[in-house]
């Protein structure tokens, strides 16, 4: 099953709020974590991972923080949670055992992969920004809340 991990959410939910700021205001893990509603030692290696992918930017010092590294228009879902989660792939078990031959769930591999392409396909296509085109609603459906200006 095509399945997005707790760290996949995670890091799209801390990429929404970040599209959710005014651009170029820095926020802060703890703020990030109070918003999103996550641990903030979890995200803080979830923030070095969107770094690492060129999603978000990090700035040191007292007055340091995170910010979109691109608009929030060029950033689809998949990167967000590709980030994190490495190149989503299919459900090996579905897969005949050892990858030759037929056996349980050999039949059902290329509806699966077909499914998996699609479901990429969607991913891929969405942007950040088209989730809302205000910072409110995006905060408003991801279940987010508001924290600081």
């Amino acid at each position: 099953m095509l399945q997005i991990t707790r760290e996949g959410e995670y890091a799209f939910r801390a990429v929404l709020y970040l599209a959710s700021r005014p651009v170029g205001l820095l926020s802060r893990v703890s703020e990030i974590a109070e918003a999103a509603e996550i641990p903030s030692s979890y995200l803080s290696k979830i923030m070095r991972r969107l770094c690492a992918a060129g999603l978000v930017k990090s700035y040191r010092g007292p007055k340091g923080g995170f910010v979109l590294a691109r608009p929030a228009e060029s950033i689809t879902l998949r990167e967000a949670i590709e980030a994190v989660e490495g190149p989503i792939s299919s459900n090996p078990r579905l897969v005949a055992k050892g990858g030759r031959g037929p056996g349980k769930g050999f039949a059902l591999h290329p509806v699966w992969e077909e499914a998996q392409r699609s479901f990429l396909d969607v991913l891929g296509a969405r942007t950040i920004a088209d989730i809302s085109k205000d910072g409110e609603a995006i905060r408003d459906r991801a279940g987010l809340k508001k924290v600081g200006p």
